[in-house]
């Protein structure tokens, strides 16, 4: 259920993200903070859903890439985006080889985290 959420919020962020003008695209948005903390959380749950089995293949990645498409198409900020990805994902690369509980912990929180994000940005930010 809570992916399910994460993914209906994620909706939200690429319908708020379209309303910031075509010319803005290189301008550090308000909420890039937020962005680039949720990015860093996509890319670890890329990577430790996978190695917990989950059995979901890219959809973390492709979260992100619904992202990327909808806020930041090209240029520096989409360079930015996908280095927190990567930092995300690599992170949890380097120390966890195996599913663990306190992977499962990890994945929990950033669940709870990655929605509070996106609420929080399509509440502040949303027509």
């Amino acid at each position: 259920m809570k992916d399910r959420s994460f993914f209906i919020m994620m909706l939200t962020i690429a319908t708020v993200a379209a309303a910031v003008p075509a010319g803005a695209a290189e301008v550090a948005a308000p909420f890039d903070p937020g962005l680039a903390r949720l990015s860093e959380i996509l890319g670890s749950l890329h990577y430790l859903r996978g190695l917990c089995g989950t059995n979901e293949g890219n959809k973390w990645r492709g979260e992100m890439q619904a992202l990327l498409d909808a806020e930041a198409p090209n240029g520096e900020r989409r360079s930015r985006f996908i280095a927190h990805f990567n930092k995300g994902y690599k992170s949890y690369q380097q120390t966890y080889h195996t599913c663990t509980p306190a992977a499962d912990v990890v994945i929990r929180r950033y669940l709870e985290e990655g929605s509070k994000i996106a609420r929080e940005v399509t509440a502040r930010y949303s027509n």
